[in-house]
């Protein structure tokens, strides 16, 4: 079952676009990057997924997506709307907060505050493209709870080998930072969808649902 609200921010208002599960043992919040939204392939895979495996999953378009920007907000004011969304879902599940790239800056440096079991990384941005020194890599590790991050091969953002050893870290073969495959990939984009799928459900069952 989908249902979809508004919720007013600051800013204006932001779009959450719920996917339930029938027996849901979970919530999952997921956000868009700077640039884009809530109909990426990898958010839309994971809201037509998750539901199946009694993971409820909420998609939260940004004020400025809703009003037509086309380009996100300092990060403050990013982070004001995602708080001030999280605290308006009172999930009666174990929630995980999450996001692609800026929104999953975002979903760390606010989950923890917010009750969250967890956080997905969905192409956590670890650095400019070409500025592997301006790391942000203190984001995720002041996460403050478990996360996860989802990470295409070939992401000009940061690469799976440029992560700590100690990140759990999933990774998409050929992907890059929007987790597509060329047509030359080992993987078919069905198949890179796939493996976003049963990475994030996989971590959230063991990681969440499992200590619950």
């Amino acid at each position: 079952m989908t249902a979809e609200r508004m919720v007013p921010t600051p800013q204006g208002d932001a779009r959450l676009v719920t996917h339930r599960a029938r027996t849901p043992v979970a919530t999952l919040v997921l956000t868009h990057g700077a640039g884009g939204g809530i109909d990426a392939a990898d958010l839309v895979a994971l809201a037509a997924a998750l539901p199946k495996h009694g993971i409820s999953v909420t998609l939260v378009e940004m004020p400025w997506r809703v009003a037509g920007k086309k380009l996100a907000p300092r990060p403050e004011l990013i982070d004001q709307a995602y708080r001030i969304v999280l605290t308006a879902v009172k999930p009666r599940t174990p929630l995980v907060v999450g996001g692609r790239s800026a929104g999953a800056r975002s979903a760390c440096r606010v989950g923890a505050e917010h009750g969250a079991a967890g956080v997905v990384a969905l192409a956590f941005p670890l650095h400019p493209p070409g500025k592997p020194d301006s790391s942000r890599i203190e984001e995720l590790e002041r996460a403050g709870v478990p996360a996860l991050v989802v990470q295409g091969e070939r992401d000009p953002f940061g690469t799976p080998e440029e992560f700590p050893a100690d990140v759990d870290l999933a990774v998409v073969p050929s992907a890059d930072h929007a987790l597509r495959v060329p047509k030359k990939a080992p993987v078919t984009q069905e198949e890179a969808h796939a493996i976003v799928v049963e990475a994030v459900l996989e971590w959230i069952v063991r990681e969440v649902v499992g200590i619950s």
